[in-house]
């Protein structure tokens, strides 16, 4: 039985706002209404702020519906829109609007036109002027109340799954004044026997034999075949370019000829290829019969979650593919168990307190621990805004392995150890970089890789292999060191207290901590950044950052004014910086000896093994242990990257001098140094060392030639060479898509390509991706159009507008095939949105390279415009990926860009239409569909070669 409703509801979006009281009566009000009345009541509203932000009052509370769902069913997605509310609850639908008029709008009729709205996909061809879209806004309010009762209703139910903890957590939450901790504790009955707390019951991971090494096989290429005709199914079509690119995949898993030669693939799969099918079946196949293991690792979450999916093909029962697939992420993604329960005992406060009971009711039914991309929801700590999320990860580096009490359940140590027994772990690139790089996971480290994605190898390693000697990043080190200093909170510790037992123990250990913690005095401390602005730096580094500071702001060339990072570069330095340098390079290496002789102490304790070193101490030694290696690494980095000051340059390096800025904000100061090349690292560490590797991409040769793809994989720097594969689409482009470059929208012009956007929009009834590249440019546009399409029943939202993490903004786009995104750079590449909720790409110009100090050492290097014309080719086609995925998908791809050199236009696949139009013949071409066009390319003769090129 439902409880009864004494709460009222608010809905606020860009149409209007809206009030549901308990009574049942729905009416608009204004903003002004709407911010009294929930100042003066709690308010039942959904994604709290989001509400706030659309009523323009920040300090709106409530009872947000998001949060008790968090509560009532932890690790179950849904999508954070009243529509993803209602289908996950299955609140019935009302019989119409009908209803809705006749019976006031209540609870009930609040469901109409959200949890069941049909929708039929709006195809390329339609007729214009077309019916629009039920916006369905004013049921919102009333349909939030139906939640309400829903999920209260739920806790009433003996069979809730998830009612273990509960109890526990709501007297938990009550005490931290939850604002849904009454109704629910009203609801909630007490358990008969004592909850069991999560650190008792999450499971312990156990130690397993360490894996032999696989066996040398060489896959049949007819096994293969038939094991990709298995995991497609007997009914599927047979696609030839996944055939070939299976049994071209098979090659890297031969045995190597020769140590250091791996067996190197670099295929260009078009979509719709079925890549992913293509590599699992060889990969399956090598890791039965070698019982090995093969790691595939991608740049972006949205291609894991669909890895992840596919696997299940290959291992259809559930036990076995628990066994079989492992997802691998960095330590920064995992719940560190022991900051949660610092958090939980008092290491947080108000509203982050709270965010940490909700999560630790998700800790006991997650499935890996994974908080960003796995399943805790992505939207729950947005709802907390700053409060607490990354403190409950390890971002600092600070574990301390076995001597911490929960060691044994810590979810990175079982990923690790079951991706050591595992045949198919998928990673991201990064981490595979960071582990070759730094030595870790040795016994079981990879021999065969897939990377898919592979036209990001080169961006994951230029972040990877890079060094930046910045205050923030010295402020960690000095942390890592000393620990908390005056009124610091948390469980951070600082050396002397991590290895308190090695100090009593060991003499010249002892002192090595101890010098070191002096040493690591004279890195920034807290408040260095408002030391340094105010020009009274404290210490050898922040007299580094004042001059580094100086120096930037004394040659900058006007762009001061516009707010962003200023930069540049490191030469022709000026004495005083010369001498802070010197002093810096003392400072560092004052570090680096002590830590040093740490490290050597460690080892011969290791060695010596005295009585006290039982397992788990020895786990926490070679932990900190390796911790001190990848520090003293940065430290010699660092030190090296001083001794370039004043000297000749490093032709391999690319070094200069930055101020961080983010709308006019300074957040970091500091030194930076990029390879040249830093696939030449890759190829290093990565690449030689295994036997067999495949780079995968739709792109690969982005957007030149298989010298490209060489250059921007590490292929290059190999001994022998790597063998190339190449399949293009099956889909017809000719028929699915059209390009379309607008000419009639003047650079620059804020109005003009704010209308542009709105009636592009409107034409497509939404279902539109617009890609900006800059973020102030988004802010207006969304400004300007929001209201105006939401009274149209088009939802528009936006990354750094709306305050929801990416990821979910790319559900709730995936979910209302008439909203709209508009994005940077996250979303051209990586986004998976069937075709009736994406059918139009809008960009709002050509993306050029920005002309830092980096690329313009790039470019310099690689040809000139040629190289600038490779990457805007790659983006273009990344872009454009986006709008076909499949056979039966069609829409338009928008460039409003009147320059546009025709060279470029190339980027889009063979035989796709590409047209120069004015934007209203834009427009009638999204309402009315493909016409007859001329492909040009070019031989065009309407080139436009040189124009609006920013060099």
């Amino acid at each position: 039985m439902a409880p009864p409703l004494t709460f009222p509801a608010l809905h606020a979006s860009h149409a209007g706002i809206w009030i549901a009281s308990p009574d049942g009566e729905t009416r608009r009000v204004g903003k002004a209404e709407a911010v009294a009345r929930a100042a003066e009541t709690p308010h039942i509203m959904l994604n709290a702020p989001l509400v706030a932000q659309r009523l323009g009052y920040a300090e709106l509370s409530g009872l947000d519906l998001l949060e008790l769902f968090a509560f009532v069913h932890p690790a179950r997605f849904v999508v954070p829109t009243a529509k993803g509310m209602a289908e996950v609850l299955k609140i019935p639908p009302p019989t119409g609007e009908g209803d809705h008029a006749e019976h006031g709008g209540g609870a009930q009729a609040g469901s109409s036109a959200i949890a069941s709205q049909g929708y039929t996909p709006v195809p390329l061809h339609h007729p214009a002027g077309g019916p629009s879209p039920r916006s369905g806004e004013e049921f919102i309010a009333s349909l939030l109340q139906t939640g309400t009762q829903t999920l209260l209703c739920t806790l009433t139910n003996p069979a809730w799954p998830e009612r273990e903890g509960a109890w526990d957590a709501a007297q938990a939450l009550t005490r931290l004044r939850w604002p849904w901790a009454r109704a629910v504790s009203e609801q909630l009955p007490k358990p008969s026997e004592k909850e069991r707390w999560l650190f008792s019951k999450l499971p312990e991971w156990e130690e397993a034999a360490p894996r032999t090494p696989p066996r040398s096989v060489v896959l049949d290429r007819v096994a293969v075949e038939t094991q990709l005709a298995r995991l497609t199914g007997s009914g599927a079509e047979v696609r030839e370019g996944q055939r070939a690119f299976a049994g071209a995949a098979a090659h890297i898993f031969d045995p190597r000829v020769r140590k250091g030669e791996p067996n190197m693939l670099l295929a260009e799969a078009g979509t719709g290829i079925g890549k992913t099918l293509g590599y699992l079946a060889p990969a399956s196949l090598w890791a039965l019969q070698a019982d090995g293991a093969v790691w595939i690792s991608t740049y972006t979450k949205a291609l894991q979650r669909q890895l992840v999916s596919e696997a299940r093909r290959v291992y259809p029962d559930a036990t076995q593919f628990k066994e079989k697939v492992v997802v691998r992420k960095g330590r920064e993604n995992y719940l560190c168990l022991l900051n949660l329960e610092d958090a939980l005992q008092g290491g947080f406060a108000g509203r982050a307190a709270i965010l940490a009971h909700l999560v630790a009711r998700w800790a006991a039914y997650t499935a890996d621990g994974d908080m960003i991309g796995g399943d805790l929801p992505g939207w729950l700590p947005t709802l907390f805004r700053r409060n607490g999320s990354t403190a409950l990860t390890d971002r600092r580096g600070e574990c301390i392995y076995a001597g911490c009490p929960h060691y044994r359940k810590c979810f990175i140590e079982r990923a690790a150890r079951a991706s050591a027994q595992a045949d198919i772990v998928i990673a991201n690139h990064a981490l595979m970089m960071v582990n070759a790089a730094r030595g870790r996971e040795e016994a079981s480290r990879p021999t065969r890789i897939i990377f898919d994605e592979g036209h990001h190898l080169f961006d994951a390693a230029d972040s990877t292999f890079a060094a930046a000697l910045t205050g923030a990043e010295m402020v960690e080190i000095r942390r890592w060191v000393i620990g908390p200093e005056g009124k610091a909170r948390g469980r951070r510790r600082g050396l002397s207290a991590r290895l308190a037992d090695v100090a009593s123990y060991d003499e010249a250990g002892g002192l090595a901590i101890e010098a070191a913690r002096y040493a690591a005095e004279a890195l920034p401390g807290d408040g260095w950044l408002g030391r340094v602005g105010e020009g009274m730096p404290s210490g050898p580094a922040e007299r580094l950052l004042s001059a580094v500071r100086t120096t930037v702001y004394a040659r900058d060339e006007g762009q001061a004014e516009s707010g962003y990072g200023l930069e540049t570069e490191y030469a022709n330095l000026d004495p005083h910086l010369i001498e802070a340098i010197a002093e810096m390079m003392k400072a560092l290496e004052a570090l680096a000896k002590p830590l040093t002789v740490l490290g050597q102490r460690l080892e011969a304790l290791v060695e010596e093994a005295p009585d006290w070193l039982d397992g788990a101490a020895r786990a926490r030694i070679e932990g900190a242990m390796a911790s001190l290696g990848w520090r003293a690494d940065t430290l010699r980095g660092w030190i090296a990257l001083l001794g370039r000051g004043g000297g000749p340059v490093d032709p391999d390096f690319v070094d200069w001098l930055a101020v961080d800025r983010g709308e006019g904000r300074e957040y970091d100061i500091g030194i930076h140094r990029h390879w040249l090349d830093p696939t030449r690292p890759v190829s290093s560490v990565v690449l030689k060392p295994v036997h067999g590797v495949l780079t995968t991409s739709a792109t690969l040769r982005s957007g030149g030639d298989w010298d490209t793809a060489e250059a921007r994989t590490g292929a290059r720097h190999l001994d022998h060479g790597a063998q190339h594969f190449s399949a293009p689409s099956p889909f017809n482009y000719a028929e699915q898509a059209e390009v379309l470059v607008v000419t009639d929208i003047p650079r620059g012009d804020m109005a003009a390509l704010a209308g542009a956007y709105a009636a592009l929009i409107s034409a497509s009834q939404g279902g539109a991706l617009g890609l900006f590249t800059a973020i102030k440019r988004l802010r207006i546009v969304h400004s300007r159009i929001a209201d105006r399409l939401a009274r149209d029943g088009l939802p528009l939202y936006a990354q750094h507008v709306d305050p929801i993490d990416t990821g979910t903004l790319v559900d709730i786009f995936r979910d209302d095939p008439h909203s709209s995104l508009l994005g940077t750079d996250a979303l051209r590449d990586g986004m998976d949105v069937p075709g009736h909720s994406l059918r139009l790409v809008v960009m709002e110009q050509v993306p050029w390279p920005r002309p830092d100090i980096l690329h313009k050492a790039r470019r310099l290097a690689g040809g000139g415009t040629d190289y600038d014309d490779r990457i805007i080719r790659s983006r273009l086609a990344q872009a454009f990926g986006r709008l076909i995925r499949k056979a039966d998908d069609k829409g338009h791809f928008v460039l409003l860009s009147s320059a546009t050199p025709s060279r470029l236009l190339t980027a889009f696949p063979e035989g796709t239409r590409i047209n120069r139009v004015t934007l209203d013949e834009a427009v009638l071409r999204i309402k009315s569909g493909l016409s007859p066009a001329t492909i040009f390319g070019q031989g065009s003769a309407e080139e436009i070669e040189d124009e609006d090129i920013p060099f």
